[in-house]
């Protein structure tokens, strides 16, 4: 695993060490999304022990878009794609680009099957250059998942220019809310939810 993409929090004497996957789409470097996704991670790290995986499909674009199934990718390639399945918990964002999420986010989503996310908990980030954008969480991403029957936390988070400097979240406003979703992240994180609470209605609905 690329130490780029990969980072580890620990708390003292944890009982579990959980598994977040990070999805950030991201077009440019530095990126927004990535330093969104960053300080979210580190906030949910400040409450529950947990291991990090980034995935930047920045880096990945070449590969993932030139494929309509996952069969014959690259074993580096496929491991992202098992990094989303086996999380504990999924942590997704991306720029807004005409009022959604960009097409190489929704590419990869496409590759997965309908129902390798079900009662997977998601934590919704999204980045743009306005607040009149704000809206892409709950219009946009909270449907997508909601396809996949995953459990997309009640807390989305969304950040525009103003709210970064050198690369960091500086907003005492977003700040907030970045806490806000930790604590519903670490809750889900403790109670296990995807492996011992996952309905069977869920399952039922996301085959049907």
């Amino acid at each position: 695993m690329n130490a780029r993409n990969a980072l580890s929090f620990s708390l003292p004497d944890p009982s579990r060490t959980a598994r977040v996957t990070v999805v950030s789409a991201g077009v440019q470097s530095p990126s927004k999304s990535r330093a969104l996704a960053t300080a979210v991670v580190k906030a949910i790290a400040a409450r529950y022990p947990v291991e990090a995986t980034f995935i930047d499909l920045a880096d990945w674009g070449a590969e993932f878009g030139a494929v309509n199934t996952r069969e014959g990718l690259s074993p580096a390639a496929e491991s992202q794609f098992r990094a989303v399945e086996t999380a504990d918990l999924l942590i997704v964002g991306s720029p807004v680009y005409k009022g959604s999420y960009t097409g190489r986010f929704k590419h990869f989503f496409d590759l997965f099957p309908p129902t390798a996310l079900t009662g997977l908990p998601v934590l919704l980030t999204a980045t743009g250059g306005s607040d009149r954008h704000a809206l892409v969480i709950e219009h946009q991403l909270r449907p997508l998942f909601g396809f996949f029957a995953a459990l997309s936390l009640p807390t989305g988070v969304y950040g525009v220019d103003g709210d970064f400097q050198n690369g960091e979240v500086a907003s005492p406003a977003l700040d907030a809310r970045i806490n806000a979703a930790a604590d519903e992240a670490a809750l889900v994180l403790a109670t296990d939810l995807r492996s011992t609470a996952q309905p069977q209605a869920l399952r039922a609905a996301a085959s049907a």
